[in-house]
């Protein structure tokens, strides 16, 4: 299952945006208002759940500046990425655009399709005022 967020024009060159999304508790920022916890575990991993979903452990697991931030699932039953592609505009601007990828069974991708979708939305949405 592939899904892909809005591009975002971020008012960052395309090295802040970067470095933004390398920090992994600046994703708090971005997190939709159902959040029910948000908790990082270690320099390169954190913990987050939304209401009524399990808890996720999202890990860093590729760093390519300025352009590409692979996160990737740590554990549990789901096995997937979250990638945010970074393209500079101009000097003082960039876009970001993120793509959530994963192998899931076809009652599971059914299941998440909408949820996930619109929790890649909303981390992208919520990046033109967090960056």
């Amino acid at each position: 299952m592939n899904l892909e967020s809005p591009k975002i024009t971020v008012n960052k060159s395309s090295q802040e945006a970067f470095n933004f999304l390398s920090d992994v508790k600046n994703f708090e920022q971005l997190m939709p208002e159902n959040i029910s916890k948000f908790e990082v575990l270690e320099g390169d991993k954190f913990l987050f759940a939304l209401k009524g979903m399990p808890e996720i452990i999202l890990k860093k697991k590729e760093a390519i500046a300025p352009n590409k931030i692979v996160l990737g699932a740590a554990g549990g039953k789901l096995d997937f990425t979250l990638t945010g592609h970074i393209s500079e505009v101009d000097a003082i601007t960039s876009e970001v655009q993120l793509i959530f990828d994963g192998e899931f069974n076809a009652m599971m991708a059914m299941m998440i399709k909408g949820p996930i979708g619109k929790f890649i939305e909303t981390l992208a949405t919520n990046m033109a005022t967090a960056v």
